[in-house]
Order: structure tokens, then C-alpha cells, then sequence
């Protein structure tokens, strides 16, 4: 997520990166396991049914996790972190939990043969922050419960959503790059990375500040200003995607880079013919949008309050990506007014026959099945199993699938429960392939 709705981000302030031998050998034992795996033919072959999928023509539906609990996952200490180094902490946190996914519930996932350094770009963000009230259930974990104070009431406080600044601090993305390039000189190289998929989201971020009740009255009450504030905030993505652009920040994310809600980005479609190396543009990339919020929301109000705003931001990519966790299935004759559009979020909430009915195979079908069976008091292995297959019943002869783990909450720190969900995934996935 490009944006924090709760909080605005500080310019990043490193001035050094002072290491020790210990954190450098640290750090580079870990590379060297990833330059091992990287290294492997596998990579390329699940590279290409993704790409297959994308365009298609899939030959077995994909299955990728993400959005993991990472609080209650550590096992005989593999996430523990040795570095004392704020940025090395963070780097090898990064490194620790790849290797791990690796090795315990890799799906179809693929790990590239560089090391990613991430240009150090900073944005004014909105001008408006979250204020909450929140309880946590476990100190441990992200996850809470909110409740939002009311920031938006009247036109005039419409105001307040500021349009984003955006500055790569060059000096600090050189520090690090620096940094890297000379601890994994000899393993495995390093290539600076800029602003890739960007998570595009306006109802996101609306709601958090107008309060769920109020902004679900307003669009029958106050329809021009709910008109108005979505309109503000497109025109302040546009603005900050302008800038992206005109400082030539962009990076290609048809790769093994996450799209909206779904799977890896891999597409022979994408970056195009129009495309400069040098010079990445949004139409050599994927776009996406959602509106969340709107589950309960008429289809004729979702394309007016939402959809019909999303164009503007949609039709600048070259393929796009639309849902997350709402429920799309009485609204696919909505989606199909994208033009671009390749790949549909289906979560759990979804009528299963009307949407495969809907979708058939002229998109591909991002299956979310449902985390909550991780957080039941017992393991239901065969529910998990029953679940995909179901699927794959109703939908795997018509459609182009891809199962997402996601927005996992809790596994009652069993991490076990997810490697073995995994393995079960893939059996039955490579088992329907055609």
C-alpha cells in the first residue's frame, strides 16, 4: 500500500549504515539461500503457467498466500532477528519471512535471482489521517477494532483531503544501494526498484474519515458531496501518478509483483509494445480499484459512487484488477464496462454458480477461499479440502482460477494449519490441470 490512512509517513532520516561482522554475515548467509533457491528451473516454469493464466490460456489453476499473521508463525527461531541495524532489522525481517514462505507454504510462489533496493520515495499523503478509538484482542497482532471519529460533515470540510507532494530522496536510496551492492557483491545482485503496483482505493480511505453511517446515508441524503469527495480523491491519485511519471519513478510489475488483491502480474500483454526501459509508464502496467465498503450497496449506486469514478484512474493502465473482499456477483455487467479489465476478485461472500456463470472465461476468477477455517478451535483439514474442490467443480472446466490466501487474522498459532492448507492446495490444483 503506496498510502497509511491512519498515520502520515516522516521523510526517511538515514544517514549512515553502520554494520557489524556479525550482521554482515548475517545478512549474507541469508542471500546465499535465496541465490540458491532463485537459482532453480522451477522459477521459470511457475513464471510461465502465471503468464498462461493472465492470458487466458491457464493450463491448472495458481495458488499464492499472502497477508500472513507473522506474529504467531515462529518456528525453532527462523524468524528471529540478529541485526541490531534499524534498516538491517527491517531488511532481514524482509529476507526471513521470504525464506520461510519458501519453505513452508510456497504455493505457486516465485523468488527472484536479485535482491530488491526500493527507492526511498516519500509522499505528503492526503493532508487527513484516521482518528480512532481501537482495541486489540492479541498485543501481538495488527488486527484491531476501530472505531472512527467523524472528519468529514460538511462540504467545506472536504478541504481538508490535500493533494500529494512526492519526492524521491535520491541521496538515502543511494546509501542503501550502496550498502547492498557492496554486502552481496559476490552472492547475488541488486537492482533498485521503483513505485511498482500502486493499491487504489479511494472508498478505503473515505469511509475511515466520514464514518461508515454517515457516508452510506449520504450517498441518498448529500449525493453531490459524496460526488465531490470522490472525485477529490481520484484527482489526488492522478496527480501524485503524474508525478510518479514526470520523475520517472514507475517500475513494471508484470512480474512477481502482487496485482490488486490477487496473484503475481506475469502477462505477455504488459509492458507493451509502447514501452521504454528507461521510462516506465502506467499503460505498461496494471492498474486496480475496489470499493469495499460498498457489499451492501445497490449495483446502479456502486457504478455512480464508484465505479464510474474509477475510470478515470483505470483507464490509465494497461490491464486492470478490480475487488477485494465485496461481493461482486450480481454486478458483473458493472465490471464488464472496464475496458481493460482482465482479473475479477471472487471472496467467500459471493453466489459461487451465478458469478461463474457471470465471469465464465473472459477473466480470470480470484478465488479468495475463506481464512476464518484457520481459526476454528479444531482443524478441519477435509473443509479445506471440500472448499477448492467445490470450486473447481463449479468453475474449473469454464473458468481461469486463482486461489488467494488472504486476510488471515489468526491461525491460533498454529502455523502448522497453513503449511498443511498449502499442501493440500496444491495437490488438488495439479491435480485438475488440462
Amino acid at each position: 500500500m503506496l498510502h497509511d490512512p491512519g498515520s502520515s509517513t516522516s521523510p526517511p532520516n538515514i544517514s549512515e549504515i553502520t554494520l557489524t561482522q556479525d550482521e554482515k554475515d548475517t545478512l549474507r548467509r541469508l542471500a546465499e539461500e535465496i541465490a540458491g533457491i532463485a537459482s532453480l528451473p522451477v522459477h521459470r516454469e511457475k513464471a510461465r503457467l502465471w503468464e498462461a493464466l493472465n492470458d487466458l490460456h491457464s493450463e491448472r489453476p495458481m495458488v499464492w498466500i499472502n497477508e500472513i499473521p507473522w506474529n504467531e508463525m515462529n518456528v525453532d527461531d527462523e524468524l528471529t532477528i540478529r541485526c541490531s541495524d534499524p534498516w538491517a532489522r527491517n531488511h532481514e525481517l524482509e529476507i526471513r519471512k521470504m525464506l520461510y514462505q519458501w519453505r513452508h507454504m510456497p504455493g505457486d510462489m516465485i523468488v527472484s535471482d536479485f535482491i530488491e533496493c526500493p527507492l526511498v520515495i516519500h509522499s505528503t499523503d492526503f493532508g487527513i489521517h484516521e482518528e480512532v478509538d481501537s482495541v486489540k484482542v492479541d498485543e501481538s497482532s495488527d488486527i484491531k477494532s476501530r472505531h472512527f471519529h467523524v472528519q468529514i460533515r460538511e462540504p467545506g470540510d472536504l478541504s481538508k483531503i490535500k493533494m500529494p507532494v512526492i519526492r524521491h530522496h535520491e541521496e538515502v536510496t543511494n546509501l542503501i544501494y550502496e550498502t547492498m551492492c557492496e554486502l552481496y557483491r559476490d552472492i547475488i545482485p541488486v537492482r533498485k526498484m521503483g513505485q511498482a503496483h500502486i493499491w487504489f482505493t479511494p472508498w478505503d480511505y473515505l469511509i475511515r474519515w466520514w464514518g461508515l453511517e454517515e457516508a452510506m446515508m449520504d450517498l441518498i441524503m448529500r449525493p453531490d458531496m459524496v460526488h465531490e469527495a470522490v472525485d477529490r480523491m481520484v484527482d489526488a491519485w492522478m496527480i501524485e501518478l503524474d508525478q510518479f511519471v514526470e520523475q520517472n519513478l514507475l517500475a513494471l510489475d508484470c512480474n512477481n509483483c502482487r496485482i490488486g488483491s490477487g496473484g503475481y502480474g506475469y502477462i505477455s500483454e504488459l509492458p507493451g509494445s509502447d514501452y521504454d526501459p528507461t521510462n516506465v509508464k502506467p499503460h505498461n502496467m496494471w492498474g486496480c480499484s475496489n470499493a469495499q465498503i460498498f457489499s451492501e450497496v445497490s449495483p446502479d449506486m456502486h457504478w455512480e459512487f464508484a465505479l464510474k469514478h474509477d475510470l478515470r484512474w483505470l483507464e490509465r493502465w494497461g490491464l486492470t484488477y478490480y475487488g477485494c473482499c465485496e461481493p461482486l456477483d450480481r454486478k458483473i455487467d458493472l465490471l464488464k464496462k472496464i475496458p481493460n479489465l482482465r482479473k475479477i476478485s471472487v471472496s467467500p461472500w459471493n453466489d459461487l454458480d451465478r458469478i461463474v456463470r457471470d465471469i465464465g472465461g473472459d477473466y480470470v476468477l480470484s478465488r479468495k477461499p475463506n481464512p476464518a477455517i484457520f481459526a476454528e478451535d479444531n482443524w478441519n483439514p477435509h473443509k479445506a479440502r471440500a472448499e477448492l474442490v467445490e470450486v473447481l467443480e463449479k468453475a474449473g472446466v469454464v473458468c481461469h482460477i486463482e486461489f488467494i490466501m488472504k486476510d488471515i487474522s489468526t491461525v491460533r498459532y498454529k502455523p502448522q494449519r497453513l503449511w498443511e492448507w498449502e499442501k493440500i492446495a496444491m495437490e488438488v490444483c495439479e491435480n485438475s490441470a488440462h
